[in-house]
């Protein structure tokens, strides 16, 4: 007797990139159960906020509920996960997306995240000519691929003698905190000449707020990811470019990757899904990729 198949899918946090992720994988699940006429189920989990306590709730609920394998997007090491070893004893398949994997038998989905924080801030570097102050915002500090984009920018910005770094917030992976961080940080460096962040509700949130402070195209500012709210805004010329992930592409080799372990084969150590520079050049051509 075939065997239906439940994945869940655990997020930071509630957000309109983690939306693509969820797409993605239910589109690789109907294709899996269409080849393989059984039930394929996405259990779709993400918090209200990007919190540790509330992650490691929701993943022992997750546990509980004896999945066919998990997939998620830690806000912190995994290491400092007591659940993790559960998972693994339990032999219950796990892949980490958008975050690198710490350890051998758990596979990474997602990109090279220093390449992708070090290509915004090289790119943000020649829109500058090298000169100005630049604010860089942080994400979710404990998350493993917030922090080594965030490190990459900060490495990237620290060879160029004309630049000075100032703090450009924390917003915990929040859109609305993004803004208000950055309309501080505005207010506080009326000449500041460049933005970056790392992680996707930054560049909505800063977009906003250089909209609000009437601030756009004055500020140069490259983001970080390619979701509608992040393209619109580089066709608007608000944001200048986006070093971008691909979180479709996440979700489906998640789920996929997933039942591969489920046959019992080995897992790969890591999956590339790709970074793109998106600017007004090429945007058009993402925006019509968009659902």
């Amino acid at each position: 007797m075939k065997h239906n198949l439940r994945f869940a899918i655990l997020t930071k946090v509630e957000h309109p990139w983690f939306i693509e992720v969820k797409r993605g994988a239910l589109a690789q699940a109907g294709l899996l159960a269409q080849q393989l006429g059984i039930e394929v189920t996405v259990d779709y989990r993400a918090p209200s906020v990007a919190s540790a306590a509330e992650q490691s709730r929701m993943l022992a609920d997750v546990v509980a509920s004896n999945p066919d394998g998990i997939a998620m997007d830690p806000v912190e090491p995994i290491d400092r996960m007591p659940l993790i070893a559960q998972i693994l004893q339990r032999r219950i398949p796990l892949v980490l997306f958008d975050s690198p994997s710490p350890q051998p038998g758990i596979t990474s989905v997602g990109n090279d995240f220093r390449r992708q924080g070090r290509l915004a801030a090289e790119h943000l570097i020649g829109l500058l000519g090298g000169h100005g102050k630049v604010a860089v915002m942080r994400g979710f500090p404990s998350a493993p691929n917030h922090q080594q984009r965030h490190e990459a920018q900060l490495a990237a910005l620290a060879t160029q003698p004309g630049i000075t770094v100032v703090d450009g917030g924390i917003d915990n992976d929040d859109i609305d905190t993004a803004r208000q961080q950055a309309l501080q940080v505005l207010a506080s460096h009326p000449d500041l000449a460049g933005y970056l962040c790392c992680d996707a509700a930054g560049p909505i949130g800063i977009a906003q707020a250089l909209r609000e402070s009437q601030r756009a195209g004055t500020v140069r500012f490259v983001g970080m990811d390619g979701i509608r709210p992040i393209l619109e805004a580089i066709k608007e010329g608000v944001i200048d470019a986006s070093s971008a992930s691909d979180p479709y592409m996440q979700g489906a080799m998640s789920v996929l990757i997933l039942w591969h372990s489920t046959l019992g084969m080995p897992a790969p150590e890591a999956i590339e899904t790709s970074i793109h520079l998106i600017t007004r050049d090429n945007v058009d051509a993402f925006l019509d990729a968009c659902d």
